[in-house]
């Protein structure tokens, strides 16, 4: 195997143990906050943890339901995965099909043979909740809406939204369009955590286009009503109800709060502001900082080097209960010597996270470069150059 196939194996290698730490941990976490005892005035609900996606409230989380608007959430996602990629720009100019001007719903009235740029029809999406933007866009990204459609599900199942299936880019009701709180939550947290820039559109209160003939105003009213909402989407159909994924961030802690089903506008934003309410006041990210006097590196008995640099794979944050962040300790769990060979990103050892006795946490400490096996020759130089220092 060739050395650049060897780095990627490692790094892949690295991160599927990062990813089942993280994995782990979340599971622990959803088990150690619990659930609390309150409902809510809608079908289905989720409040999650945008940087851990741990979930902190669910009410019937994993049924199918109809998710109206809140389904262009996907549709800007992929549009800014275009982007990031530089297969689009905001500068492009989108043109207005025959199919997209025959949207119904919310919409800027979009007439066939009008350009807009990207942007504007970004902001008429993430504003004014446009169904014909969204087609246009959709159809701008994918060539077709029946093609970006299809996209849309497989980056679904990418994300691991089991319970999702789209018929279109806007969210119109149609039979087997469905999503459930959780995928919502999921794939919110993706378009958040992905792409922040997001939140340049979904907390613009009021914008104009065409000259400013055309008035946007937000249909997300939590960003006039809820301190630390940046975002992200509403969305209302007669087979949906009245529906929300609102986000917002104080203090270091960034939520998500997803409400399927609400009988009205003011029940919907009443049930985000609960949930929103609950966790700022019951949860908090904790600082974790390496072990004192964690080594930078370890000795290796057999390798080409005498040392091995160590890789300390520490998030930034930690969930907590409020309060609990001035209890945090770390520990390193290390050998006093390794072997050779040491592969690049081969765990070596662990952080443990406690709070007295109870661990919260453990998180892998790696292998920073790659340590091969001392070969025969390179052994005897060893010794000679010992015997000579003699």
């Amino acid at each position: 195997m060739k050395r650049t196939g060897i780095k990627r194996a490692a790094a892949l290698a690295m991160a599927a143990v990062l990813a089942a730490a993280g994995a782990l941990g979340t599971h622990a976490e959803e088990s150690r906050f619990g659930q609390p005892e309150f409902d809510l005035p809608c079908k289905a609900a989720v409040l999650m943890e945008q940087g851990s996606g741990t979930v902190l409230y669910a009410k019937n989380p994993d049924i199918q339901l109809p998710e109206a608007s809140i389904t262009k959430v996907m549709t800007l996602l992929l549009t800014f995965e275009a982007l990031q990629a530089g297969k689009v720009h905001k500068e492009d100019l989108v043109p207005v099909s025959e199919h997209s001007y025959s949207m119904g719903g919310s919409q800027i009235w979009l007439e066939p043979g009008e350009q807009f740029t990207l942007d504007e029809m970004l902001r008429a999406v993430c504003v004014s909740s446009a169904n014909d933007a969204a087609v246009a866009v959709a159809e701008f990204i994918g060539g077709s809406e029946t093609v970006f459609v299809e996209q849309m599900n497989r980056r679904a199942a990418e994300l691991g939204m089991n319970n999702t299936h789209y018929v279109n880019a806007c969210g119109l009701d149609a039979p087997g369009h469905v999503s459930s709180a959780r995928d919502v939550a999921i794939l919110s947290r993706e378009m958040l955590t992905k792409h922040p820039d997001i939140t340049e559109y979904t907390t613009i209160w009021t914008d104009s286009l065409r000259g400013g003939q055309t008035k946007l105003v937000n249909t997300n009213k939590l960003l006039r009503r809820y301190a630390g909402t940046n975002g992200l989407k509403t969305g209302t159909t007669s087979g949906a109800g009245v529906c929300i994924t609102a986000s917002a961030s104080r203090d270091g802690l960034d939520l998500i709060a997803v409400v399927l089903g609400a009988a009205d506008s003011a029940q919907r934003f009443a049930a985000a502001k609960a949930l929103l309410d609950y966790g700022f006041a019951n949860f908090e990210n904790g600082q974790i900082e390496k072990p004192e006097n964690a080594p930078e590196s370890l000795p290796v008995s057999g390798g080409e080097s005498e040392n091995a640099v160590l890789q300390y794979a520490l998030p930034a944050r930690l969930l907590l209960k409020k309060g609990e962040g001035a209890a945090l300790q770390t520990t390193a769990q290390l050998p006093e010597v390794l072997s050779a060979p040491l592969e690049e990103g081969q765990k070596v050892g662990s952080v443990c996270v406690k709070i007295g006795e109870s661990v919260l946490a453990e998180y892998p400490v790696c292998a920073a470069k790659a340590v091969p096996r001392l070969k025969m020759y390179g052994a005897w130089l060893h010794i000679l150059h010992g015997m000579t220092a003699l």
